[in-house]
């Protein structure tokens, strides 16, 4: 087999039953075109071996570490992407003026977002921007997954994110979503428990922004999503490529973004940067 090297970012996928996968690698800011899929290394040895050259994703310079999940200290501190109102939308401060890159909050916080129940690990609800359904699903492991909220923009999404956690998780257990299927959970019903019980905390949210910014979504269908897992790990053991530069292992199975090895599992998108060769 042709052995492909750049730097790793994380695995496109495609919502076919099982889902598709197909490596993602870069050298020089260009994607290298004629990856394989990753499924079809399915009960086969799948080596993945790290250079020990890391780079970021935004300016590209030679790093030892990474954060923000690819990027160099400066860039991680300068880059808007790389704000904590990313992880905390609720604490969106563009209003005030103090966007790191204002441009770009305009063009990635202010455009439509879903507010969604998911069954990953369990029952959660999240957020995520219109054009990352089902990307953003797939990412999360969820077998299950149902819109409940569109809204125009991040911040709004934040708000109502932050009063439905009140009464689901907000986050996923990855070694629970490791461990097998999820049992199924009827979403619809969890959507209309929800809308019951937070209705005038949603009314409260929406009175702060223009008419119709806020929009009930009580008939979309549920989505739902197979992996290709040939065998679920008895025990969760994380492999990192800091540690073992090489993987050359059979691979048992892709969800998430990880790899369900024989010897254990990797969260490909936590190296991302990373250049490595596949073979």
């Amino acid at each position: 087999m042709t052995n492909y090297t750049g730097h790793l970012h994380k695995m496109a996928s495609r919502s076919i039953a099982p889902v598709e996968y197909k490596f993602v690698l870069k050298q020089d800011g260009a994607t290298i075109t004629d990856l394989p899929l990753v499924n079809d290394f399915l009960g086969r040895k799948l080596t993945i071996n790290f250079t020990g050259k890391i780079n970021c994703i935004s300016c590209n310079r030679a790093i030892k570490k990474t954060y923000q999940q690819g990027h160099c200290f400066p860039c991680a501190q300068k880059l808007a992407s790389c704000d904590m109102c990313i992880l905390k939308p609720e604490t969106c401060h563009f209003a005030l003026g103090t966007c790191r890159e204002s441009n770009w909050g305009l063009s990635n916080c202010f455009i439509p977002h879903i507010v969604y129940l998911a069954n990953s690990s369990g029952l959660k609800v999240g957020i995520t921007r219109e054009t990352q359904i089902p990307h953003r699903w797939i990412d999360q492991g969820a077998t299950q997954a149902v819109p409940i909220l569109r809204v125009q923009s991040r911040f709004q999404a934040g708000l109502l994110e932050v009063e439905i956690a009140k009464l689901v998780a907000d986050k996923t257990n990855w070694r629970k979503m490791l461990q097998g299927a999820n049992e199924s959970i009827d979403l619809v019903a969890k959507r209309n428990e929800i809308f019951g019980e937070i209705g005038t905390a949603i009314q409260a949210v929406a009175a702060k922004f223009k008419f119709g910014d806020i929009e009930l979504l009580t008939a979309e269908p549920v989505t739902e999503y197979q992996y290709p897992v040939l065998q679920y790990p008895q025990k969760i053991t994380s492999l990192c490529f800091d540690k073992t530069p090489c993987i050359s292992d059979t691979l048992h199975g892709i969800k998430g973004q990880y790899l369900l090895f024989e010897s254990g599992v990797i969260n490909l998108r936590k190296y991302t940067g990373y250049e490595v060769s596949i073979a």
